[in-house]
């Protein structure tokens, strides 16, 4: 790729992780390399198993667990700032197509990091390099400086009939 361009996926509807990896699926495919670091997440989902299939896919969880019930510990505010400075590493490196920072608004959201670091982020990002950022609640400002941006809208969820995250499906 000549020119990667930045992807915001928003909204409070299900999909956003799923469509990321997704996309980094389909990039792996075409021979890419893809870097994913997930905020906030520190627990066992199936994704994790996709660079046993994809060996050019990398996963990294920046978190301990999932505490979006209850407020981060100041352990969780260290995880999510030692996994924003492996992110940044990461992109200015140079070394991945593909570089996804799933639940980054999240993070932002519960101000285990400033809108300017997302900022620096993107402004640090090679021009090759496609950015993939996902997370209920992106602010304004990030859309405006994205090149892509889906809103996942819940319409129905069976959630709200109690069926709980199924393993393969949610998690």
């Amino acid at each position: 790729m000549e020119k990667g361009y930045i992807h915001i996926y928003t909204g409070n509807g299900k999909g956003k992780t799923t469509a990321a990896l997704g996309l980094s699926v389909r990039a792996a495919c075409a021979g890419k390399k893809v870097f994913m670091g997930q905020f906030i997440k520190g627990m066992e989902y199936s994704e994790l198993k996709l660079p046993e299939y994809f060996p050019n896919i990398v996963i990294e969880q920046f978190g301990r667990g999932c505490f979006i019930r209850n407020k981060p510990t100041p352990e969780d505010s260290e995880a999510a700032k030692k996994g924003y400075e492996r992110g940044l590493a990461i992109l200015e490196s140079g070394e991945y197509d593909v570089v996804i920072f799933d639940e980054i608004f999240i993070g932002l959201f519960f101000e285990l990091f400033t809108e300017e670091d997302i900022i620096k982020l993107i402004d640090k990002k090679p021009v090759q390099t496609e950015l993939i950022l996902t997370g209920r609640k992106a602010t304004q400002n990030l859309i405006d400086r994205a090149d892509l941006v889906t809103e996942m809208k819940e319409i129905k969820h069976y959630y709200q009939k109690g069926v709980i995250a199924r393993k393969g499906i949610e998690f």
